[in-house]
């Protein structure tokens, strides 16, 4: 409870303003009955005169608009408390999810936490109107109610000791059945919206390789289990409206028939009996907006529990550094570095490595596919945290740097190249916000992105559509270069960026490297030997593990793989020629 009050407490009197306002309307809901009886029970008697009926219709108005400000004020703060709370939830679950790391992200789907910032923030937003509008009004009107009953005819409200106490076993039955049926529910939806992200992020894949029947059936499979986790969750409330009425109708027909027997033989007024009828339907109506309320709570809680495992996450990369370090030259280090993705796996995913890095070094770093490449330079800006040893950047261990000191003196194209939807120069300025618009245009030319730019109609403000899918993969690998480069990083990092260039702009793209990014270290990871055979030096890795490091001519000569990985390539560059 005490996490959920820090989103109250900035909106108490909003809180505390709706069930006070549906206060009022529960007092003129009670009252309204008691009126009514009394001017059915002056005509029958006969005694009504046009003075009396005038005064209790007065009354009758006034209550009502009593009632009705009551009613809209209620209306009012509820709508205001639960769409500020819900407001300030998601911004801190958003919040939370930015603080992951790519460990802790690995434990949420994409689709997951779509869902919990929306669907599940909304379920709470509802839950919490509900309650600040029936929270108090259910209980007062049923409570208000059977006093004004017991006040009539205290012989006739003891029908309530049988119906009540059947209508909470009807409820518990109730909720206890359908807690599970929502928490399934929220899962399908998860399940749902991974589904449909996948599909759509991946279009082009699909449509090439012909997939759209495979992808319908497979969109079909978890939009009918999210169909039957929603009709299980539904039939819940479907079963409790009839159960609810039934008793309610039984509860009337008990009342008139004890009632009608009281006014013809104990001579109980016909208004009293009337008005009795109208307070065993309001007792009964609030039992109903009791289960409404634990039928969405039971909804609300699933969702609530789901937000918690965001919010209760331990982020396993903690920004806990005192010290105010930043990047100055970019010499990097890997000390002993053990990693595993999976922490009770036996093998590791790095193994024992020992590398050094000079700051201002143009590093290559090559081998087969899966052999830890890309994990190991994932580690220099805390992408992942080292299970044993240490990465230690310009002699400090990375983990004594303060996130943000550290990742902004690093600059890293990932191998899933990821441009937003916006302009090209929205893009661009990710790496340096601040930057020039001569800045962005040096960047996007070292990058050999600025020509293709130009031939766009709107050029840099030409928009991007979410993924950069309306640019080829070799204009989007330049387009996110650039980005780094823009940012003027001590080290830079690319990670197979330019796979999807030809040779003659790579080189062009490399030459632009050495000359304006003299003073950078430049860690590229390649699977073209030709990317860095111009590289200070060579890091060759198999399996998790550093096997040799040197020059292109001195792996040539001593390193088998290298050689293995040199000739295979240049034989498929002959047959290609051929």
């Amino acid at each position: 409870m005490k996490r959920w009050m820090k989103y109250v407490k900035p909106y108490w009197s909003f809180f505390l303003l709706g069930p006070l306002c549906m206060i009022v309307e529960v007092i003129g809901e009670v009252l309204m009955p008691r009126y009514l009886a009394r001017i059915i029970n002056l005509a029958e008697r006969g005694e009504l005169t046009v003075a009396t009926g005038l005064w209790q219709t007065v009354l009758m108005v006034a209550t009502a608009l009593m009632m009705m400000a009551g009613g809209v004020g209620g209306a009012w703060f509820g709508a205001k408390a639960s769409v500020n709370f819900a407001a300030d939830l998601r911004q801190d679950v958003y919040a939370r999810v930015q603080t992951f790391s790519f460990a802790n992200i690995d434990k949420f789907s994409t689709g997951s936490l779509v869902t919990r910032l929306t669907n599940d923030v909304t379920q709470l937003q509802n839950f919490v109107n509900m309650l600040l509008r029936m929270f108090l009004r259910a209980p007062g009107m049923m409570i208000g109610a059977l006093i004004m009953a017991f006040s009539l005819r205290p012989s006739l409200a003891t029908v309530f000791t049988v119906s009540v106490p059947l209508m909470l076993v009807a409820i518990l039955f109730i909720i206890r059945t359908g807690f599970p049926r929502f928490a399934a529910m929220q899962t399908r939806i998860d399940k749902l919206n991974n589904t449909v992200q996948e599909n759509i992020t991946n279009v082009r894949v699909v449509k090439s390789f012909v997939r759209e029947d495979h992808e319908n059936e497979k969109f079909g499979d978890a939009n009918r289990g999210l169909k039957q986790a929603g009709m299980s969750a539904m039939k819940v409330m479907i079963f409790m409206q009839p159960v609810m009425t039934l008793f309610m109708n039984l509860t009337v027909v008990a009342v008139l028939w004890f009632g009608g027997n009281m006014v013809l033989g104990d001579g109980m007024p016909t208004g009293d009996l009337s008005a009795f009828i109208t307070y065993v339907n309001q007792i009964l109506f609030s039992l109903m907006m009791v289960t409404m309320m634990l039928m969405t709570s039971s909804r609300a809680l699933a969702s609530a529990r789901r937000i918690r495992e965001v919010l209760d996450e331990e982020v396993d990369i903690a920004d806990t550094a005192t010290a105010d370090h930043r990047v100055t030259d970019g010499r990097v280090e890997f000390k002993n570095v053990v990693f595993r993705y999976y922490k009770s796996s036996e093998e590791p995913v790095l193994r024992n490595v020992d590398l050094t890095i000079e700051a201002g070094e143009t590093v290559g770093i090559i081998g087969s596919t899966g052999c830890g490449k890309t994990t190991l330079v994932s580690l220099i800006p805390r992408l992942y945290d080292t299970d044993e040893g240490a990465v230690l950047v310009d002699g400090v261990d990375v983990r004594e740097y303060p996130l943000h000191a550290l990742r902004d003196g690093i600059g890293m194209v990932l191998q899933k190249n990821v441009l937003f939807s916006g302009s090209i120069a929205y893009n661009l300025r990710w790496g340096n916000e601040e930057a020039s618009d001569e800045e962005m245009f040096a960047a996007a030319e070292n990058a050999q992105a600025d020509k293709f730019v130009r031939t766009f109609k709107d050029g840099y403000d030409t928009l991007l559509e979410q993924g950069g899918t309306n640019v080829s993969g070799g204009q989007k690998q330049r387009l996110c270069i650039a980005r780094a480069l823009l940012k003027k990083p001590k080290i830079l990092i690319l990670d197979d960026s330019t796979s999807a260039v030809d040779t003659a702009t790579e080189a062009q793209i490399r030459h632009a490297f050495a000359n304006e990014l003299q003073d950078a270290t430049k860690i590229l990871i390649a699977q073209r030997i030709s990317s860095v055979v111009e590289a200070d030096k060579i890091v060759v890795m198999d399996d998790g593990a550093v096997v040799d490091i040197g020059t292109h001519e001195e792996l040539l000569a001593r390193c088998e793989e290298y050689g293995e990985i040199y000739y295979s390539q240049m034989e498929k560059e002959a047959n290609g020629r051929g």
